[in-house]
């Protein structure tokens, strides 16, 4: 089966930490930026890079970029710039296109447009480490919608050696663990008679409002 195929516009330190992640789970990423030097720096570590303008149309259908399974906008602060390579790639026909914003206004405007995904890497970095500072056994948290949340944490002391059917988190605080990491391996979809040990990792998701109050919870347990 043929891999996936990426197409990044602007290769800062976003756009290039994203490409190679990418490529290093076996994607094909098609590199894109305006500075020369930058594309060099890229060019052994991606799949194809080019140094071209995102903002004309010409060069754009010369690249195939309808072809590519997404398109990612990744420009840093050109907004304008950012804005008309979304438009275009929305218009060539790719599937799924991706933008970064660096404001709540650019971010609207990329949803008014009919971007498929708009992202707030600086935002989003800095909502994820203040919920790690504050719940010292949160390791990801990921925002699914404006009111969902799926988060890992690890299985503390307090919980060592319980079943999900004891610790009740659907019920008690409107979670669910729709996975468990352990030693042993990962179990999808765990059962009430799964048992957590201590360090494992328990995915869990719910609500915003459950999910913190889950954490709150967990941790003042751990303060006992």
């Amino acid at each position: 089966m043929k891999p996936k195929q990426f197409a990044i516009i602007g290769l800062g330190r976003f756009g290039a930490s994203l490409a190679l992640e990418l490529m290093e789970q076996g994607y094909e990423v098609l590199g894109i930026d305006r500075n020369e030097e930058v594309v060099e720096d890229m060019s052994e570590l991606l799949t194809h890079t080019v140094v071209a303008d995102a903002t004309d149309e010409e060069v754009l259908k010369s690249l195939g970029i309808r072809n590519f399974d997404c398109g990612i906008v990744a420009i840093g602060n050109d907004i304008q710039m950012s804005i008309l390579s979304a438009i275009l790639l929305k218009e060539l026909g790719v599937t799924m296109v991706v933008a970064k914003a660096i404001s709540v206004l650019h971010g609207r405007a990329l949803e008014k447009l009919g971007v498929d995904r708009v992202i707030f890497p600086e935002r989003d970095m800095g909502i994820r480490v203040a919920h790690q500072l504050v719940t010292p056994n949160l390791l990801d948290y990921i925002e699914l919608s404006k009111d969902y949340l799926i988060v890992e944490m690890t299985v503390t002391d307090c919980m060592d050696g319980k079943t999900l059917s004891e610790l009740n988190t659907r019920v008690r605080y409107g979670v669910s663990v729709v996975a468990l990491n352990k030693q042993s391996g990962i179990i999808v979809a765990p059962t009430a008679m799964d048992v957590v040990n201590s360090g494992d990792i328990m995915v869990v998701i719910g609500s915003n409002d459950n999910v913190d109050r889950f954490e709150s919870e967990v941790v003042n347990m751990l303060e006992k």
